[in-house]
């Protein structure tokens, strides 16, 4: 089955050449507006506004003013934006009630192309969040990560079906390799489920020795990398530059 694609602004995610994510982790508004300014001159596919680091989040007012002021910056390229739960590798512990609530104020601020929902939470909780965001044309990535191990390769293509069933856009997973068998995992579940899903998927193995998943998703399936400018958000990122030379590198046709 080919995957269809999905559209964030000018940019169509799940055909050709993996786009490129770059993070931007400011704490501050001037921090927030200021990595914007040196990222959006690098010309990534996609911009990740990763909220958990900034310390307004909580206060729906300064996150709205933020984000405005942040697609003025961008202008045409896609912002995603996602709160990283301290389980799944973010700054800020949340109980559902909190981050659902940040959820809802980063669509109701009606700056953001996509938004990152992360699949283990309260399932009606995800399944409203769902709705919400697509009532207001925001795309969903819906994500899972686990910075501990590498799940076998049917969970790992288990969690991602599930998470188009919940109605994901896109659905996410990221996994933390032991070993080289582990990469191998998840670039099988990642073959795999690329193959039997209708939705574009993201998937990489984190950390040195899943670097290699980070540049072959074109052969994978996955549709999407995330790299570096300044500062990483994951373990395992690649600087924007370096990226770009190795997707071009590993190109098909």
């Amino acid at each position: 089955m080919t995957s269809k694609t999905v559209n964030l602004r000018k940019l169509t995610l799940g055909s050709g050449r993996p786009k490129i994510a770059v993070p931007i982790t400011g704490k501050t508004q001037s921090d927030i507006i200021d990595q914007a300014k040196t990222i959006a001159e690098k010309q990534p596919d996609v911009v990740e506004w990763r909220i958990d680091f900034f310390e307004g989040v909580t206060n729906p007012d300064q996150l709205t003013d933020t984000g405005t002021q942040l697609r003025q910056v961008l202008g045409d390229l896609a912002l995603l934006t996602t709160f990283r739960t301290k389980g799944e590798g973010g700054e800020l512990s949340l109980d559902d009630r909190a981050y659902f609530k940040i959820c809802a104020d980063v669509i109701n601020g009606d700056y953001t192309d996509a938004l990152d929902v992360e699949r283990f939470h309260d399932e009606d909780q995800v399944k409203a969040t769902v709705d919400k965001a697509h009532a207001n044309n925001v795309a969903v990535i819906m994500s899972n990560h686990d910075f501990d191990k590498t799940p076998s390769e049917d969970d790992i293509v288990s969690r991602l079906t599930s998470m188009t069933e919940l109605g994901a856009d896109i659905a996410k997973m990221a996994v933390m390799p032991q070993s080289a068998a582990d990469v191998l995992t998840l670039l099988n579940a990642t073959n795999r489920a690329s193959s039997l899903l209708a939705q574009p998927i993201i998937t990489m193995s984190m950390g040195d020795l899943g670097k290699v998943s980070r540049i072959s998703g074109e052969v994978f399936g996955s549709c999407l990398t995330f790299g570096a400018v300044g500062a990483v958000s994951a373990p395992g990122q690649i600087s924007l530059d370096d990226l770009r030379h190795d997707l071009n590198d590993l190109k098909l046709g």
